[in-house]
């Protein structure tokens, strides 16, 4: 299991990364957050402990523009503080798992077997590109953490799209995939359908994430990894 490990305390990030390396782990570790963010970007994790407070981008920082830009490697976030705040301000910016310092390397090894098991459980059902969230279970859409009410034909529409971001559908494919092979072609449900779900997205989060294509059709565009 890889595990990308930021942490600016030597003795800490000693004692961890020896603790993970007995337990099997191979640890990439750096000791601040710029140079961090920059290995998650470049290279592909099963998860990443972030200490929060550390030179360079913060903890919270590099958390919030990994899931901005559909990064969903599980983060265990490692703090000194307890305050509530810390943590709910953590878990609502799409951390898996907070521990607080000074704790056991055993308990950080549970905790990362945790995320990781849900995590491959999540992966089958959550799709996420960019800011943007879709759960296939419980058809709960966010944006930005913000919860986005679709009709049934939207939510059809938009997990479609959001399957291969980067790849064009032309309307007849949309409509033959969301409303049915007997629909009239020459229809513009699909138009309409789609600018219903862009205002309901575009005010909460002001890149276009729905692309129209003249003369093709439409596509979900992949995120910008400098965003």
């Amino acid at each position: 299991m890889n595990v990308l490990f930021v942490e600016d305390e030597a003795k800490i990030a000693n004692f961890v990364r020896a603790g993970l390396k007995e337990q099997g782990f191979v640890v990439d570790y750096c000791d601040n957050g710029d140079e961090g963010y920059l290995r998650a970007l470049d290279n592909a994790y099963d998860v990443i402990l972030l200490d929060i407070m550390m030179p360079g981008k913060d903890g919270l920082s590099i958390l919030k523009l990994l899931r901005r830009q559909g990064r969903n490697t599980p983060v265990i976030l490692l703090t000194a503080r307890n305050e509530l705040d810390d943590r709910l301000q953590g878990l609502n910016l799409g951390a898996d798992d907070y521990i607080a310092k000074p704790f056991f390397v055993e308990e950080l090894v549970a905790r990362i077997h945790a995320v990781m098991r849900r995590s491959v459980s999540d992966r089958q059902n959550v799709l996420g590109v960019g800011p943007i969230k879709l759960d296939r279970i419980t058809r709960e859409v966010t944006c930005n953490h913000q919860a986005i009410e679709l009709t049934s034909r939207e939510f059809n529409l938009l997990e479609y799209l959001m399957r291969s971001p980067g790849r064009v559908f032309t309307r007849t494919q949309i409509l033959e995939h969301v409303w049915g092979y007997d629909f009239n072609p020459n229809t513009n449900v699909v138009d309409v359908c789609i600018q219903r779900i862009r205002k309901k997205i575009d005010p909460i989060d002001e890149a276009v994430w729905i692309e129209s294509i003249r003369g093709v059709g439409y596509r979900f565009r992949k995120p910008d990894s400098s965003s």
